[in-house]
């Protein structure tokens, strides 16, 4: 007790300042006593006070962008510190495939985007945030909570839409979608969108990478605690007009139809006569605005951040709920929690841990209800008590006013659950050996990610009316269970001598897919509620829905890259991968690429230009690899053929075979682009142009002289375009700061071969999309229209309208090969579904503790096909869009681009032709954000950092397309879920 007693009175009280060597001060520098958790930070002056300290210690100074300074006390009671400027700190670096490198050293097509511009957007999927900010990225939204948006780097490449998706990379680790990380564990997302960037990755890269960087903890950092939380509401926009009742009510009149004019009739004596219009029925549903509503959103985010001088660490709790706004059980729930920490054991060995577990729940939307709801005829009322059969709800039917089909989607809504349970867990363990400091590093780590989905779709019965019912209960079970295990090995030498700049890495990797499925269906499960949704208590179990299945793959790769530059100007990257997999028959695949720079602002000519402070060209050359196409698969069928040669009969056995024997596809990629900063460093510029041909691309081929296709790779599919990125930043001063910026990028997509076929089709029948050489891959195929009949006498002048029987308020189709006809043969390419240009733009502003930003997106070139519309093909007594009957035919002069109301009702119409092809062109508000920091410098000792923001997500969208939004993924919209506008009010605190 004496010597300690002594030895807390010897202590001393140090304090001092902490500046660079201009003399600003730091503030917010870390100080730390070496060997231990004691430390203090610097304030808004930089001036510290550290208390009850051993006048022998050794003080650790550090500061972000400073080198870290160790010093003696010695018996002092006040220091004034000066760091150093880190010159490598200063460089941004860039994440790359397996390291990182100096953004001026780069030769790829590299985008980076921060965790403070995530973190603006308020949403259950990262990928979502980065809609607008990256040229080349296509990011197209899905309303659905919980569901992922669909992202294409650099247009398409494989027929097999399935796998046009990128590769994630999360801390090692390969995913297909990173739906459950929370946007405010990332620090940051690196898409590497050319095939020089992505080519270490070899067979899984040929769509893009996408890089994700989670937070760590730092060294000599007193711990951080934040929180990070919102909520809101979600509420649709562009809410698509259907005919009312009056306009349903002329329509059908005009139409000539007499049951449909008997229809009216019958819904006027059932549910009376509007007093308004007493020609029309006392009923006038909004069939949307019924199945719709405000759903809430909010996300709430924990953390803690820091370390020692031997260890760093972050830890985190995150939870997510998002409802959706079809009213039903449609809601998704994600809980995660975190753990990352990095240990230095010795001077030469450094190990770390990361793990993610996370666990969502989702009640996925049943998406049939959007296209009831566009159909449902707005004189039947939601409800009907003379429908007194009905159970358990008195619905009404649309049958008892004579149409076909029920139409209500209310049966639907309420009698439907689809939910999935979903486990994730990212376990991810490394250690790194310094062999010869700072020179020579050997790193192994292994990675593992192990993922339940639970599946569950609910059935009820139903009864309201003939024909409209669901006789059994229905219980739908799938098990699925993934297991990825990646081990890699890589040994990096980095070495600098005279104006030689050079690195080194080599390294191996093997890795491990498991999957499996369990999957059943019964009926007739006693209906007591969740607790009866159990298969072994359904009296039925459908033989058929049974399945049990799975596959393994393994893959061994490896791979090396070589980085070189000459005096910070001349620029040399290489990177060669072997890939190996027991998916196809041919076992190994190899992939080279290579990339060059000239960084010019180095040479003596452009000192002292005034303009460029940094300009550097680029290109690269490279090949990839596509395995997310299926593998190998097919049978062999033989049958018994008898045949008569002369007067004798012959029996044999006739063999076919439809195996396929497949190969990874190939895409080869050639980048040119421009890296530049000017006017001090104020203005940014990235510009690229690339071509990028996928080879070897697997398409369905026809068979001679047998029926069917088989799969083989023999076609190619070129995407080409122009990228380029702008932005300013400008500190005006100390208190006011703004920046502006855009992108902007071009896709042209190109079918160059398909094995010797003229075309491919897909599609159906009705709605054909067609691939054709020369044009863009899934293209819309049908006729050009060329005005509308207006009278008579126009019909009588053309040989084509008397020869089929046309009225006036038929369509005109333009006879493309002149032989007087119209037919299969006058057929076109309508358009593509893929954008031809996008762009995105963003504003930011900060003055003292306020700030306020904004950004917005656009695209155009694409084309939708409105097969809501199409589908009157199938059935006509149904609903139409507002905007044909405002717009329809209904005399001479009204209209010369839209059929009659009895016209949308005939064949000759309803062929696929432009009118039912719709510019998908938009531009969109995406997001505006206001906010206010209290304590932003730090200046109130004790006070918190506390940020207050509102923030409005897709508050406005533009556009001519008749549809709820023109983000559709494949260009066929039949019931495309409504992307909703976000308010959140919100709140960051850290601590």
């Amino acid at each position: 007790m004496f010597q300690a007693g002594t030895y807390a009175q010897n202590n001393i009280s140090v304090s001092g300042s902490v500046g660079d060597v201009d003399g600003i001060p730091l503030p917010g520098a870390s100080i730390v006593v070496k060997g231990s958790q004691r430390g203090t930070q610097t304030d808004f002056d930089g001036n510290f006070v550290l208390d009850n300290v051993s006048p022998e210690a050794t003080l650790v100074i550090s500061y972000i962008g400073f080198i870290t300074k160790e010093i003696s006390i010695a018996g002092r009671t006040s220091l004034n510190i000066i760091l150093e400027a880190d010159a490598q700190a200063l460089d941004e670096v860039v994440l790359i495939g397996y390291g990182a490198m100096k953004s001026k050293d780069l030769t790829s097509a590299i985008t980076t985007i921060k965790s403070e511009e995530l973190s603006a957007t308020p949403t259950g999927q990262a990928m979502q945030a980065l809609q607008g900010k990256v040229a080349g990225l296509q990011v197209i939204s899905s309303g659905g909570p919980g569901q992922s948006p669909t992202i294409r780097v650099r247009g398409i490449g494989s027929y097999d839409s399935g796998a046009s998706g990128p590769l994630y990379v999360v801390d090692g680790m390969f995913f297909d979608n990173i739906d459950f990380l929370n946007t405010s564990d990332i620090t940051s997302i690196s898409i590497l969108k050319d095939a020089s960037a992505a080519a270490i990755y070899g067979v899984r890269a040929a769509n893009g990478v996408v890089l994700i960087e989670t937070k760590s903890g730092s060294y000599n950092k007193k711990a951080e605690i934040t929180y990070d939380g919102y909520t809101g509401y979600q509420v649709a926009q562009n809410v698509l007009k259907v005919a009312n009742a009056e306009q349903f009510t002329t329509i059908a009149l005009e139409s000539g139809s007499a049951p449909d004019a008997q229809f009216i009739l019958n819904a006027m004596q059932r549910y009376g006569r509007s007093r308004v219009n007493p020609n029309i029925p006392d009923v006038n549903t909004d069939w949307y605005n019924e199945i719709m509503r405000t759903a809430p959103i909010q996300n709430h985010s924990f953390g803690v951040t820091g370390g020692s001088e031997d260890a760093s660490y972050a830890i985190g709790a995150n939870y997510f709920g998002q409802e959706g706004i079809l009213k039903m059980r449609n809601e998704y729930e994600r809980f995660n929690l975190r753990s990352k920490i990095d240990f230095k054991a010795n001077d030469w060995l450094t190990v770390g841990a990361n793990t993610v577990i996370s666990n969502a729940t989702r009640y996925d939307a049943e998406d049939s209800a959007w296209r009831q709801a566009y159909f449902a005829v707005p004189i039947l009322p939601v409800f009907d008590p003379l429908n007194t059969n009905a159970t358990p709800t008195a619905y009404a039917n649309a049958q008892d006013l004579g149409y076909r089909g029920g139409q209500n989607p209310f049966p639907t809504l309420d009698f439907s659950e689809n939910r999935s349970k979903i486990r994730n867990v990212l376990a991810n363990f490394y250690a790194q050996i310094e062999l010869v400091p700072d020179k020579l590093t050997f790193k192994t780590a292994y990675n593992h990610n192990f993922e339940t989905r639970e599946k569950r779709e609910v059935r009820l019965p139903f009864f309201i009316g003939n024909n409209f019912q669901r006789e059994d209960a229905s219980l739908f079970k799938g098990n699925e269970t993934y297991s990825n295990q990646i081990w890699d090995n890589t040994l990096t030498y980095t070495d600098t001598f005279g104006k030689h700049n050079l690195s080194i890495l080599t390294g191996g990797s093997f890795r491990d897919e498991a999957f499996e499925q369990l999957r059943a269906r019964g009926l007739n499960f006693p209906l007591s509620g969740e607790e009866a949704y159990y298969l072994d208590l359904a009296q039925t179990i459908i033989q058929e829905d049974v399945g049990d299945d799975g596959r393994r793959e393994y893959g061994l790769s490896y791979f090396s890259r070589v980085s070189y530059n000459y005096d910070n100007r001349y620029l040399l990257y290489g990177t060669f991968r072997a890939d190996g997999t027991n998916k196809y028959q041919e076992k190994w695949g190899y992939f080279p690429t290579v990339g060059v720079g000239w960084v010019l602002s180095e040479e003596s000519f452009m000192d002292n230009n005034g303009v460029f402070d940094f300009l550097k060209l680029r290109g690269s050359w490279g090949q990839l690899g596509n395995d997310n196409v299926p593998g190998s698969e097919g049978s062999i069928t033989s049958q018994v053929v008898t045949t008569a040669l002369g007067d004798t009969l012959f029996s044999g056995v006739s063999t076919s075979s439809d195996f396929t024997s497949l190969k990874w596809e190939v895409t080869e990629e050639i980048n040119g682009g421009i890296s530049a900063n000017l006017f001090d460093s104020q203005l940014s510029l990235e510009a690229d142009y690339y071509v990028r041909d996928t080879r070897d691309a697997i398409i369905p081929v026809q068979r001679p002289l047998i029926p069917g296709s088989i799969r083989k790779n023999v076609g190619e599919i070129r995407n080409s375009g122009f990228e380029i990125a702008l932005n300013w930043n400008k500190t005006v001063n100390d208190n006011f700061t703004y920046s502006i910026g855009g992108n902007f990028s071009s896709l042209k997509n190109e079918v160059l071969d398909l094995g010797g076929q003229p075309f491919i089709d897909a599609g159906t029948a009705e709605f054909r999309q067609r691939s054709i050489i020369g044009e863009s891959i899934f293209a819309f195929y049908g006729r050009e229209i060329n005005g509308v009949y207006q009278n008579d006498a126009e019909i009588q002048a053309d040989p084509i309208a008397v020869a089929n029987n046309l009225v006036p308020g038929d369509f005109k189709y333009k006879d493309l090969d002149g032989n007087g006809e119209i037919n299969d043969d006058d057929r076109t390419v309508l358009g593509s579904f893929l954008p031809s240009y996008s762009f995105g733009l963003n504003f930011g502003l900060a003055y003292k503790g306020f700030d306020v930003s904004a950004s917005a997106i656009g695209q155009g070139g694409n084309k939708i096909l409105n097969r809501k519309r199409g589908e009157v093909i199938f059935t006509n007594d149904t609903n139409i869009d507002r905007d044909f009957a405002i717009n329809r035919w209904h005399g001479e002069g009204t209209s010369n681009s839209y059929p009659s109301a009895a016209g949308i009702r005939k064949g000759w119409n309803q062929k696929l032709n432009d009118y039912f092809i719709e510019d998908g062109d938009f531009f969109r508000i995406q997001n505006i954000t206001f906010g206010y920091t209290i304590n932003k410098d730090g200046s109130k000792p004790g006070l918190p950092n506390i940020r207050l923001y509102v923030t409005a997500e897709k508050p406005l969208t533009v556009f001519r397309y008749n549809g709820f939004n023109p983000e559709v993924a494949n260009g066929v919209d039949n019931q495309t879920y409504p992307i909703p506008s976000v308010y959140t009010f919100g709140v960051n605190i850290k601590i």
